[in-house]
């Protein structure tokens, strides 16, 4: 019983700001002087590292891992699973302006037409030091490599690194490298086995 209430608790460190209409499910922990905007709904059993930013609704599934100095804007998703490692920036809109031309004055940081959507799927993880543009998609069990930037969408179970973020292999579920010859790629580390095309890798039953 005892463990069971432990794990439904939410941890919140005192220098976290967080903002009205914030989700937070059961487990997660959030550290110091992270800033959560309204709106925003965060799974259970997540990590929040410290001074991290996630902004207005953004969603972020249950079993999530962000290090510590990741910015997340409003028009970003996170399944479940995924990790965030330190340093990490996305983006939300291809022509930023700090005014608005429509008035000259300095543009609001909150959602508009132009925010784009950007969705990280399940398992995948992103590097530290990365920046993630927008309007793509990272697909799941996706391998990003420290320092890429990657402007255009990563196939499921793809790594890639470099600016721009290329392609240079296939990765398993349990994050290792895959070995591939032909069209069958096979983990050294698990024996999971996997198809392998062109430009996709599927998980083999």
């Amino acid at each position: 019983m005892a463990q069971s209430l432990k794990k439904s608790i939410v941890r919140i460190h005192p220098t976290a700001i967080i903002e009205d209409g914030v989700q937070i499910g059961p487990g997660s922990s959030i550290w110091d002087s992270v800033h959560i905007r309204k709106g925003a709904r965060i799974g259970s059993n997540c990590i929040i590292g410290e001074k991290s930013y996630i902004a207005y609704d953004v969603r972020i599934g249950d079993g999530v891992k962000i290090n510590s100095f990741v910015y997340i804007p409003t028009g970003v998703s996170l399944e479940d699973q995924v990790m965030i490692s330190a340093g990490t920036i996305f983006v939300n809109d291809r022509y930023p302006r700090a005014f608005d031309a429509r008035t000259g004055r300095v543009a609001s940081s909150a959602p508009n037409e132009e925010t784009l959507s950007t969705v990280v799927r399940k398992g995948a993880t992103v590097g530290a030091g990365c920046t993630i543009l927008a309007d793509l998609e990272i697909g799941s069990y996706a391998l990003v490599g420290a320092g890429a930037v990657v402007v255009k969408s990563v196939p499921a179970y793809a790594l890639v690194v470099g600016n721009p973020a290329r392609r240079i292999g296939w990765v398993c579920v349990c994050g290792k490298r895959l070995g591939v010859k032909g069209v069958r790629g096979m983990c050294s580390a698990c024996s999971r086995t996997y198809r392998i095309g062109r430009e996709a890798c599927t998980a083999q039953p």
